[in-house]
């Protein structure tokens, strides 16, 4: 089994890379994480000018077409970059439209998306449930043509610069099953709060409350009612993305901990010559390699249309932990620098925490797998 990226994909990580440690330097990161947008318009106009923005959508659509491990291999390198914006939350409204949306709704918004002119996000986690679709409290009533959506949201990434927010809300009464649909919001839309949520990482993340937000029927992704499965499908799929962010981050700090451990010296030798050193790096790289088989056979799966539900679990429940464990260990090898806020190593310990949560926790993801095996 082979899961090495092709010639192709090794190229665009190999262009990301480069462009993202000129256009998206450490100062910037630090710079975007008490700015409020959270992101640069220029940058975002260069992710879009290189097709990134694009680059699941087809090529009818204004994309580039390219498959699910292309976006992997580019979010990977994002991760590791520790970019900044709304990419990631923009990227996942764009698979609920690719995979739920109407033909009229995509050949609308996907141009738009496509170019960089129109970003996305999308709201499912609630108070109390987080990402149980089951327990789903948001309403969306029908009224005439319209539909009233009344709830409120956690957790809704870059809402503060969304144009569109996917909502998934329940739209009928019945088992917990039936009635959930995505609905496509305008965020600037009457009778809709944004409140910032203040994050240990810095990351955009927003308290959205709707209280009698009217939007059209058509508005409703798809032209018939969503089936709850496919929704868990696009969250599983989100997870799988998330894993690479936090594979690219893990990658890089276990790299500048190698760096600092042969520059550093201590009694007249580089601290990498010292043995806890040394099991620190090797402890850090087999939880990233762990990190890195799992993920990406997560990723294989969802590219040839497999069953992936379990892998996405494992990889989101062995990440969310492992990450968390190289960072410290990355800590621990830096000692007192390491803490320093024009450090960078400080931009991805804090990160882990905000991705821990992400899409459910390694503890949300254990209970998932143990259903999958039968307990």
């Amino acid at each position: 089994m082979d899961f090495s990226f092709t010639e192709e994909q090794e190229m665009l990580r190999k262009i990301a890379r480069d462009f993202l440690a000129t256009e998206c330097p450490k100062d910037l990161v630090r710079k975007m994480v008490k700015d409020e947008k959270g992101y640069t318009p220029d940058l975002w106009n260069k992710l879009a000018e290189l097709g990134w923005t694009g680059l699941i959508i087809p090529e009818k659509y204004g994309g580039i077409g390219g498959s699910f491990l292309d976006v992997v291999a580019l979010v990977e390198e994002m991760g590791r970059a520790c970019l900044p914006g709304p990419f990631h939350s923009s990227l996942i409204g764009t698979l609920a439209l690719l995979k739920m949306g109407s033909e009229h709704q995509q050949a609308e918004l996907l141009p738009q998306i496509a170019s960089g002119e129109l970003i996305l996000t999308t709201a499912f986690s609630e108070p109390g449930t987080g990402y149980e679709l089951d327990d789903l409290q948001c309403q969306a009533t029908a009224d005439g043509n319209e539909y009233v959506i009344n709830g409120t949201k956690l957790f809704v990434e870059n809402a503060q610069v969304a144009d569109l927010i996917v909502c998934a809300a329940r739209s009928s009464h019945g088992t917990r099953r039936e009635g959930i649909d995505l609905f496509l919001v305008d965020a600037s839309s009457p009778n809709m709060s944004l409140t910032p949520i203040d994050t240990m990482a810095g990351d955009k993340q927003c308290q959205v409350i709707f209280k009698g937000v009217r939007i059209p029927e058509s508005n409703r992704l798809g032209e018939t009612h969503t089936d709850k499965d496919h929704i868990k499908r696009l969250l599983e799929i989100a997870t799988v993305l998330k894993c690479a962010e936090m594979l690219g981050g893990a990658q890089q700090v276990l790299d500048m901990t190698v760096t600092y451990a042969k520059e550093r010296v201590q009694f007249d030798h580089p601290i990498g010559s010292l043995q806890a050193i040394q099991h620190h790096c090797a402890n850090m790289m087999v939880d990233l390699e762990g990190m890195r088989y799992i993920t990406y056979l997560a990723a294989w799966k969802v590219n040839e249309n497999l069953p992936f539900s379990k892998d996405a679990a494992m990889a989101k429940a062995w990440a969310s932990e492992a990450y968390k464990r190289i960072s410290d260990l990355a800590h621990q090898c830096h000692g007192a620098i390491g803490f320093c806020e024009d450090h960078d190593l400080p931009l991805y310990s804090k990160r882990t925490k905000a991705s821990e949560f992400a899409f459910g926790d390694a503890q949300y993801q254990r209970r998932f797998v143990a259903k999958e095996i039968g307990l």
